[in-house]
């Protein structure tokens, strides 16, 4: 039976993962519902999110090798330190420091407190609603090669909103890109370049800390594991084979339409989430 919910979990992972709705809020909803009723665990979360950025290196491959090999080049002084690509590879950089530094100072909330249903019913309403006032005000003119490094900090600051369940990875990015001014594409664009070293990084770190410190029933300060690394890995593995086929409709999809649905989808979800908590459906 854990394998069927580590598949359907796989399945809300993938379908998710790029939609600025949450994934974390989503999996944490979803496994309340499922045969074990219980939280799959911010590292269950942050190791399935491999198999969707897998999904992301492969949709943006050819823009990946041309801003690394531009980026080792400004090194050597082959390619302008001016260069488009190479600025793309500090951007990432820089835009990727606050998540890793928040992710480290705030890891116990982040396993913990933030994953609190009342607390991501809050975080889906409150950042749907911002995310439909920058879509609605954002002047949606700059195109991604207009990015500053100041932009990229903002942008990286955003990412890292992302650690608390229901805010959205993609979507507090989005949301700051469209305020900065971005056009939707190039905001989503640089939303997920930027994501790639923080999903890895976040990702493999779990994968380390569940074979050097494995959570184990009865442990102190640590939650015992609702999956196993078995099905951990069958949610991985269906998450990128669904995120193959949302990313590119998503992107098709931003490039002519708002992201009024999703703003409506999260607030709905949200008020729901509240409904379900004060008649005692689901437990926080």
């Amino acid at each position: 039976m854990d394998f069927v919910n580590a598949i359907i979990l796989g399945l809300v992972q993938g379908l998710t993962e790029f939609l600025p709705i949450s994934s974390s809020a989503h999996l944490r909803i979803v496994g309340e519902f499922l045969g074990t009723g219980e939280d799959p665990g911010a590292r269950f979360t942050a190791i399935t999110q491999i198999g969707t950025e897998l999904a992301v290196v492969i949709f943006f491959w050819r823009d990946i090798v041309r801003i690394v090999g531009a980026w080792f080049g400004s090194l050597s002084g082959r390619v302008p330190r001016n260069d488009p690509d190479a600025r793309m590879g500090w951007l990432i950089i820089i835009g990727s420091l606050p998540i890793v530094i928040l992710g480290l100072l705030f890891q116990d909330q982040i396993e913990t407190t933030f994953r609190s249903l009342w607390f991501i019913a809050g975080t889906l309403i409150g950042f749907g609603v911002l995310l439909g006032i920058a879509d609605y005000i954002g002047a949606k003119r700059r195109e991604l090669p207009e990015i500053t490094y100041p932009h990229g900090v903002i942008y990286g600051f955003a990412q890292a909103l992302a650690l608390i369940p229901g805010v959205s990875r993609s979507g507090g990015t989005i949301t700051a890109g469209l305020l900065l001014g971005y056009k939707r594409e190039a905001a989503a664009r640089y939303a997920f370049l930027l994501a790639i070293p923080a999903v890895f990084g976040s990702g493999l770190y779990q994968v380390a800390k569940s074979i050097v410190d494995p959570c184990v029933e009865g442990a102190t300060g640590c939650l015992p594991e609702v999956y196993g690394p078995l099905e951990t890995l069958v949610a991985t593995i269906v998450a990128f084979g669904v995120a193959l086929v949302v990313i590119a409709y998503f992107m098709r999809y931003i490039s002519r339409r708002s992201f009024l649905p999703f703003v409506v989808y999260r607030i709905l979800l949200g008020l729901a989430l509240i409904v379900l908590l004060t008649t005692g459906t689901i437990e926080p």
